[in-house]
């Protein structure tokens, strides 16, 4: 699933390719992928420019020369591809923006997971999704008011986009992993100081991430990502703690598969 490293990647590649050109027009596939309707979103894009981008978590908004924003949600396996010719149209491409100067940019949808949309008000977006701040920007006040007042384990906690937008599964492990917190440990338990070691630990995976463009294989060998045998190079850190060499342990926090060190995060 793209997760917010992939997303804020999406996000880049997306002003590289995409804005101040005309639409001149937009397939769509599956209006099945479609929030706002077909007729509406039609008319909204038509002869507009995209002229600016925002991303909050796994979401990305694009604004248009115009009073609304254009919402991507990419789902299980969404992607983004720039191209011109039609002989080049990239699989799965269900729903494609043609530009005035004869390219195209093609929303990928392989398993129809993804969605785009309308969105008027981004701030209205997210309180009724219940979407929190930014992973990025969310200060350690802002963070340590909502971890104090849930009585759950703290995997769950943050994986809840109400808490902090954009963390995935794998991230909350290394997060953990980094802060030498265990993932059931409740989150109205954690001290001052453990709340400003996640905090710091946040910025350090989603940071490094992004830097790498979520290529596993490069992230540096303290993280527990290689345990998962993600395209890393060293199989023998497969399973195997990267801070001590222990065992990792696997187990399941709220239902999602969990990695962590025993040895490293005391319950």
């Amino acid at each position: 699933m793209p997760e917010l490293p992939e997303v804020e990647t999406y996000r880049r590649y997306f002003e590289e390719t995409s804005l101040f050109q005309p639409i001149a027009d937009v397939f769509v596939e599956d209006t099945k992928l479609l929030t706002t309707d077909y007729d509406l979103l039609i008319e909204k894009l038509r002869n507009k420019q995209f002229i600016g981008t925002k991303r909050i978590g796994k979401n990305l908004f694009i604004q248009l020369d115009a009073p609304y924003w254009l919402h991507f949600h990419f789902g299980m396996t969404g992607d983004l591809a720039y191209f011109r010719d039609e002989e080049d149209t990239p699989r799965f491409a269900r729903i494609v923006f043609k530009f005035a100067n004869g390219f195209k940019l093609g929303f990928l949808c392989p398993r129809k997971f993804e969605r785009i949309g309308i969105v008027e008000n981004i701030e209205e977006y997210l309180l009724k999704k219940k979407i929190n701040k930014d992973a990025l920007e969310i200060s350690i006040e802002e963070l340590a008011k909502t971890l104090k007042k849930k009585n759950a384990p703290i995997k769950s906690v943050l994986l809840d986009q109400s808490t902090v937008a954009g963390i995935g599964n794998w991230i909350v492990d290394d997060v953990l992993f980094q802060a030498k917190i265990h993932p059931e440990r409740s989150s109205n338990q954690l001290s001052n100081q453990k709340i400003i070691d996640i905090h710091q630990a946040i910025k350090l995976v989603i940071q490094t991430a992004i830097d790498l463009q979520a290529n596993y294989n490069d992230f540096p060998k303290n993280f527990l990502i290689h345990a998962r045998g993600w395209g890393i190079q060293q199989q023998t850190l497969i399973g195997k703690c990267p801070a001590c060499g222990e065992p990792i342990s696997i187990s399941k926090v709220g239902g999602r598969t969990t990695f962590f060190c025993s040895k490293r995060q005391v319950l």
